[in-house]
């Protein structure tokens, strides 16, 4: 597969300094692809994270296309517009087919501050199962009644699925994309990767329950008290996780800083 794409420098907008904050969500995504690609969860050069850059809503942070996720650093990182357009200045091509299904939730989805889609092979094999995730563990009980589904289209997103897969996301924080991989959505990059890390944990326990004989699930009203008790009213996730997450990767390779 090839979608290496140039896109077009978006019109009448000067580069500008890259700001704190921007800096900060820099390091923060450039750490989700390394943590992700030591999970063992990246596919070749494909699949992304996205983020939005503060104080500039249209404009999010995106992997250069061609680079692996373990070699992504945080000045690597391309800045482009809603419309896939560069803003700012890089020599990198960018996978612009790929960014439409992240810039369709961004535009529907405002808390979706970043957007992570893998592929993920527990999250593909429990999204082409037709009961979906179950509640089999404390994991998948995150999701219970949390999480979308969204059947498969093909290789081409076009605005018109744009608006179906948004639609099927709704207001929940995690998809199953049928057949294809898994999605979370986070008002900071450490919720969007705890949500995920959670998530493929959930579909590797399933898978694993299911090798091994009859299953036991717990009941629904069991599933529904401990779905609450996990969403915590609302708690932003990865509050505590991500420092912990970031000493490792400084311990083991700090270059994801640079």
């Amino acid at each position: 597969m090839s979608f290496a794409l140039q896109p077009a420098r978006a019109a009448g907008v000067s580069p500008q300094p890259v700001s704190a904050e921007e800096q900060r969500v820099r390091v923060d995504l450039a750490a989700a692809y390394r943590l992700a690609a030591r999970e063992g969860w990246d596919d070749l050069i494909y699949t992304h994270i996205s983020a939005t850059v503060p104080g500039e809503p249209d404009h999010f942070l995106i992997n250069p296309f061609g680079f692996a996720f373990d070699e992504i650093r945080a000045g690597d990182l391309v800045k482009i517009n809603g419309r896939g357009e560069v803003v700012g200045e890089t020599v990198h091509p960018v996978n612009v087919t790929g960014f439409a299904l992240h810039a369709a939730v961004h535009a529907a989805r405002p808390d979706a501050m970043c957007v992570m889609h893998l592929h993920n092979t527990a999250g593909i094999a429990v999204s082409a199962q037709a009961a979906g995730l179950l509640p089999l563990s404390q994991h998948a009980m995150r999701f219970y009644g949390r999480i979308a589904c969204h059947d498969y289209e093909g290789l081409a997103f076009s605005p018109a699925e744009g608006g179906r897969l948004t639609a099927s996301l709704g207001e929940h924080p995690a998809m199953l994309l049928r057949n294809h991989g898994t999605l979370t959505v986070g008002r900071t990059v450490a919720e969007a990767y705890v949500l995920m890390a959670t998530l493929i944990k959930a579909c590797e326990i399933q898978i694993a329950a299911q090798a091994g004989g009859a299953l036991v699930q717990p009941d629904e009203a069991v599933a529904h008290k401990t779905s609450e008790q996990l969403f915590d009213n609302g708690a932003v996730e990865g509050v505590m996780e991500w420092p912990a997450l970031l000493r490792k990767l400084d311990r083991i390779d700090p270059s994801y800083r640079d």
